[in-house]
C-alpha cells in the first residue's frame, strides 16, 4: 500500500514591509496612495511610479510583496509578488490583510481619512485591490488598476458592491493582457462597480508616462 499523505497547514508570523513617503505640507486636502508593485517588481520602483503619476502631493505608502524571489542568477537580485496559482485563497486574505494595515496605520499617522485614500496597483496586484474594493467597501474612496486584470470569480463571487470610484488604465499593445480582452472590461467591471472610469491608451505593459493627465483628470472629478 502507497504511504498516506496529509498537507497540513499552521501559521506562521511574517514580517511586511512597506515604503512611505511624506510630503512636504500635510493638510485636510493631502490624500493617501497605498500603491502595489507588479510581478517581479519592488517597492522603490513602484514608489517612483506613482509619484509620476500622482506628483508630489500625496503620502504614498509603497508595499513590498510578501513573495520574494531571485531573479538573475549571477547579480542575485531580488523580485517580489503577491500570488500565484497555488494557495490562492490564503494570499487573497494576506493580501487583504496588508492592505488594511498599512490603510489604516498611514492614515491614521497622517489624519488622512477613508474617504481621501487610493489603492493603487499594476499589473499582478489589479484584481488582487478590485477584490478587496468589492470586500472591504468602506476602506477606499478610489482603486486605480494599470495593465492589470480582473479576478476571476467577479462575476460569480459573493461581493459586495464597489463604493469607490475606480480608474483603468489598460495599454492597447500589451502583451500580458490584449487589448482584445481587455476591451470588455468595461462591461465586466461596471456590474459590480458603479463609478468607472476607463482608458486604453497606446502602448505596452507599463505604467504610461501620460498616465498623470488621466489621473490628474479623475481625482478632480472623484474629490473636487
Amino acid at each position: 500500500m502507497p504511504d498516506a499523505i496529509r498537507q497540513c497547514t499552521f501559521a506562521a508570523r511574517l514580517d511586511c514591509h512597506y515604503l512611505l513617503r511624506q510630503p512636504d505640507i500635510v493638510d485636510s486636502r493631502t490624500i493617501l496612495v497605498v500603491a502595489l508593485h507588479g510581478f517581479g517588481q519592488n517597492p522603490e520602483t513602484m514608489l517612483q511610479q506613482t509619484a509620476g503619476l500622482f506628483g508630489s502631493a500625496p503620502v504614498i505608502a509603497s508595499m513590498q510583496g510578501p513573495n520574494q524571489f531571485f531573479l538573475d542568477r549571477e547579480t542575485f537580485k531580488v523580485g517580489y509578488c503577491w500570488n500565484t496559482n497555488r494557495h490562492t485563497g490564503s494570499s487573497i486574505r494576506l493580501h487583504h490583510e496588508m492592505v488594511r494595515h498599512v490603510l489604516s496605520e498611514a492614515g491614521r499617522e497622517y489624519g488622512i481619512p477613508a474617504e481621501r485614500r487610493i489603492l493603487l496597483g499594476f499589473s499582478q496586484p489589479v484584481s488582487l485591490n478590485y477584490r478587496f474594493a468589492a470586500t472591504c467597501p468602506e476602506a477606499v474612496r478610489g482603486v486605480v488598476g494599470v495593465c492589470g486584470g480582473l479576478p476571476g470569480d467577479w462575476e460569480t463571487g459573493r461581493y459586495s458592491p464597489v463604493r469607490a470610484s475606480v480608474l483603468h488604465i489598460a495599454r492597447r499593445q500589451d502583451e500580458f493582457y490584449p487589448a482584445a480582452i481587455t476591451e470588455q472590461y468595461p462591461e465586466k467591471l461596471r456590474l459590480r462597480i458603479v463609478d468607472l472610469e476607463f482608458h486604453l491608451l497606446e502602448g505596452s505593459h507599463r505604467i504610461p508616462s501620460q498616465g498623470h493627465t488621466v489621473v490628474e483628470g479623475w481625482l478632480k472629478r472623484i474629490l473636487g
